[in-house]
């Protein structure tokens, strides 16, 4: 039995690469091939709190429940979300075997459940003690905890071996 997850991840280009080498999109493939990590974090992390926000007030305002719980809920929905995208595409992470793939998995998770106490404090304080409108504080708090993320994925879950 093989154990390689990822057999099917090479250097091939993928396919952001072969929508920027469309007619038309070449003119910026330089400033793509440049920042393509960042772009694709930042287009992926938009995709990630579309799911989180959605969810949340999904969770929070169309089915009433503590902004707390729903948080946590939508947390689950987007770190599964995240884990994916960014392994595969952002940080092109691919691993060798089912076990390295769980320790990629649980690394990720770890860093996002640090990021989930920063969000929930945040929430915690402005919308259940202070009283400010709930998704606007949920929007504030996504894009503190995308910055955190993004270093944490970098620097620790995702990062290259020298």
């Amino acid at each position: 039995m093989n154990n390689n997850v990822d057999d099917k991840m090479t250097d091939k280009p993928d396919i952001f690469d072969k929508i920027m080498h469309l007619p038309g999109l070449r003119v910026f493939e330089p400033l793509y091939k440049k920042y393509k990590e960042v772009l694709l974090y930042i287009f992926f992390g938009g995709l990630t709190t579309v799911v989180s926000i959605g969810s949340y007030a999904f969770f929070n305002i169309v089915c009433g429940m503590n902004e707390l719980i729903a948080n946590v809920i939508s947390w689950i929905l987007a770190v599964l979300f995240a884990f994916f995208t960014n392994r595969i595409w952002v940080f092109a992470a691919p691993t060798k075997t089912v076990q390295d793939f769980l320790r990629q998995m649980v690394s990720f998770a770890s860093g996002r459940v640090t990021t989930l106490i920063i969000e929930e404090i945040i929430l915690l304080v402005f919308i259940t003690l202070l009283h400010f409108n709930s998704m606007i504080v949920k929007l504030i708090a996504q894009i503190i905890v995308m910055i955190l993320n993004y270093v944490i994925s970098k620097l620790i879950v995702f990062k290259k071996e020298k």
